[in-house]
C-alpha cells in the first residue's frame, strides 16, 4: 500500500488515526494499559498494511520478528555464558542474513548458474551474460519474489540482537512491542531504519500532543507533494529516456535523462521518508532524519553524511567501527571503507550495477581519504567543490538506475558524446516537466539551509504561520488531484 494512494490517504490512515486517538482518551486503569492497547491496536494496523501487498510477505515478516525476538530472549538470559551468547547471536544473524540472501540474490546466483552452462559458448559471452543479468532459463527454476521493504526490516530486527548482545540495550520482554518495533507501517517498507535503541522508551511510554501531530502533518503534507508533485513528474522523463536506444541518445539527452533520475531518486526516497516521520510523529514516536539536503554538498564524504542517514548510520555502528574503524591506520580505514560500501551496494539489490555502485563511492571515499578530501577543505571556491560532488553523484545514479553495466557504461559514454543523438531534449519537456524541474532545483535545500533560522524566528507569528498552513493545503489538494487521476506513481525504493 502506497502512501501516495487513494486507499491510505481517505481509508487507511484517517481510520488508524482516529482509532489511536479514541484509545488516547479512553480510560484505563493505567497508562500502562492504555500503551498496551495502542500498541495492538498499531501492530494489527501495521500487519493490515503490509498484508495488503500479500499474505505470503507477512508470514516472512512475522518469521523475521520472531527468530529476533527468541535470539534477543536467549542472548539476554540471566547467567547465560559468553560463548553461548555469541553463538545464539551467530545463528540469529546467519537466518536473518540467509532469508535474506534467498530472497534478494537467489535470482541473481542462478543467472550467474545460467550463464556457466552456456561455457562452450567462451569465457567473454559467459562473462558478459552474467555482468547483463541475462537469464537463459536454462536451469529452470522461476524467479524468487522479493518481499516488499526485506532489507529494511531485516536490518532493523538485526540492530536489536546486536544491541542485546553488546549490552547496550535490555532485552524487549513483550513480544507486541517488538513486533511492533519491526512492522510499525510508517517506516515498515522504505525507512528510516530505526534503530531499537531510538525507539525503545518509545515503544513503551509516549504521548501525542497537537504541537507533535501537527508537525507530523507538515512534515507529511511537505513529503506528499515532493513524492507526487515533483519526483513523479521526473520519473515520467528519466524513465522515457532510459527506455530509448541507448546508443542513440546523443550527450543533451543523456544528460537529461541523468538529472532527471539524480531528482526523482532524492525527491521519492526523500519525500516517503518525509511522510515516514511525519506519520511516526502524528502517533508519538519520534524517528531521527534521513535525509539533510544531501545535493549541497561539498565532498563525496559529505553526501553520504547527508544522504540516507539511517543506513550509514547502521554500517557504522554495525560493521565500520567493529571492523576498527579509522582508528587502526590509513590502510586499514581504507579497507573498512571499502568493506562498508562494497556492503552498501550488495545491500541495495542483487545486481552488479549496484554492487559498481558500491565500489565507486568506495573509491571516491578513500580517494577524499588519502588527500583529495585536504584540498576541496581548503579549496576556497565552493562552487568547484559542488560540481565535483553532484557530477561524482549523477554518474553513480547512472550505474545505479540502469538495468545491467553494459546499459550504464553506454549511458556514461553518451554524456561525452558529440554531435547531435536522434532525439531531442524537447520532446521531452513540457510546463508540467519544467515547472517540476524548478521545484526540484528551488527546494534541494541551498535556500532552505541559508534560510532554516529566518524562518525560526519567524514561524511563531500568526502571517507566516498561516501561509504556511494554507501552502501545505495547497500541495495536499494538488497531489490528490493528481493522485485521483492516476498520474504516474512508481516507488524506486520498494525494491528493496
Amino acid at each position: 500500500m502506497l502512501f501516495s494512494s487513494v486507499i491510505f490517504l481517505w481509508i487507511f490512515l484517517p481510520v488508524v488515526l482516529v482509532g489511536n486517538f479514541i484509545l488516547s482518551r479512553m480510560k484505563f486503569q493505567s497508562g500502562e494499559r492504555r500503551i498496551r492497547a495502542k500498541n495492538g491496536f498499531l501492530l494489527t494496523a501495521s500487519l493490515v498494511f503490509y498484508a495488503w501487498g500479500g499474505i505470503y510477505y507477512l508470514f516472512i515478516m512475522l518469521f523475521s520478528i520472531g527468530i529476533n525476538f527468541i535470539g534477543g530472549r536467549a542472548i539476554g538470559m540471566p547467567g547465560r555464558e559468553a560463548g553461548a551468547k555469541k553463538r545464539i547471536l551467530l545463528l540469529t544473524i546467519s537466518l536473518n542474513l540467509g532469508m535474506l540472501f534467498y530472497f534478494k540474490y537467489f535470482n541473481m546466483l542462478l543467472t550467474a548458474v545460467e550463464a556457466l552452462l552456456q561455457s562452450e559458448k567462451g569465457a567473454g559471452s559467459v562473462l558478459h551474460a552474467m555482468l547483463g543479468m541475462e537469464r537463459t532459463g536454462a536451469t529452470g527454476i522461476a524467479d524468487v519474489v522479493l518481499p516488499i521493504g526485506i532489507s529494511f526490516f531485516t536490518f532493523q530486527a538485526m540492530s536489536y540482537v546486536l544491541d542485546v548482545y553488546r549490552g547496550k540495550t535490555p532485552v524487549q520482554e513483550s513480544l507486541p512491542a517488538f513486533a511492533l518495533y519491526v512492522a510499525l507501517f510508517p517506516q515498515l517498507i522504505a525507512g528510516p531504519i530505526v534503530q531499537y535503541n531510538d525507539v525503545a522508551e518509545q515503544l513503551g511510554n509516549r504521548r501525542e500532543t497537537l504541537g507533535l501531530f501537527s508537525s507530523g502533518q507538515k512534515r507529511f503534507c511537505y513529503g506528499l507533494a515532493k513524492k507526487v508533485l515533483i519526483a513523479n513528474t521526473l520519473a515520467e522523463v528519466a524513465d522515457q529516456v532510459w527506455a530509448l536506444e541507448t546508443g542513440k541518445l546523443g550527450a543533451s539527452v543523456a544528460w537529461l535523462g541523468m538529472v532527471s533520475y539524480t531528482l526523482q531518486i532524492y525527491y521519492d526516497f526523500s519525500g516517503y521518508s518525509d511522510m515516514a516521520i511525519g506519520i511516526g510523529r502524528m502517533f508519538g514516536f519520534r524517528f531521527k532524519e534521513n535525509f539533510r539536503y544531501p545535493y549541497t554538498s561539498l565532498s563525496v564524504r559529505e553526501f553520504w553524511r547527508r544522504w540516507h542517514i539511517s543506513l550509514s548510520a547502521w554500517f557504522r555502528e554495525y560493521v565500520y567501527i567493529p571492523l576498527g574503524g579509522s582508528r587502526d591506520g590509513t590502510l586499514r580505514t581504507c579497507r573498512n571503507l571499502f568493506i562498508v560500501f562494497l556492503l552498501t551496494g550488495i545491500w541495495h539489490g542483487a545486481n552488479f550495477t549496484f554492487w559498481s555502485w558500491g565500489l565507486y563511492y568506495a573509491v571516491f571515499m578513500i580517494v577524499e581519504r588519502l588527500f583529495l578530501g585536504r584540498w576541496l577543505d581548503k579549496n576556497r571556491i565552493r562552487p568547484l567543490n559542488w560540481m565535483y560532488t553532484m557530477f561524482v553523484v549523477m554518474v553513480g545514479w547512472v550505474y545505479f538506475r540502469s538495468d545491467n553495466i553494459w546499459v550504464a557504461n553506454a549511458f556514461v559514454g553518451q554524456l561525452f558524446r558529440f554531435g547531435a543523438g536522434e532525439y531531442s531534449v524537447l520532446s521531452f519537456l513540457s510546463m508540467k516537466v519544467i515547472l517540476a524541474f524548478g521545484a526540484a532545483i528551488l527546494c534541494g535545500g541551498f535556500l532552505q539551509r541559508g534560510a532554516g533560522k529566518l524562518w525560526e524566528r519567524m514561524k511563531g507569528y500568526l502571517v507566516p504561520a498561516a501561509a504556511d498552513y494554507c501552502l501545505q493545503l495547497v500541495l495536499f489538494m494538488l497531489s490528490i488531484m493528481l493522485i485521483v487521476s492516476g498520474t504516474y506513481n512508481p516507488f524506486i525504493y520498494f525494491q528493496f
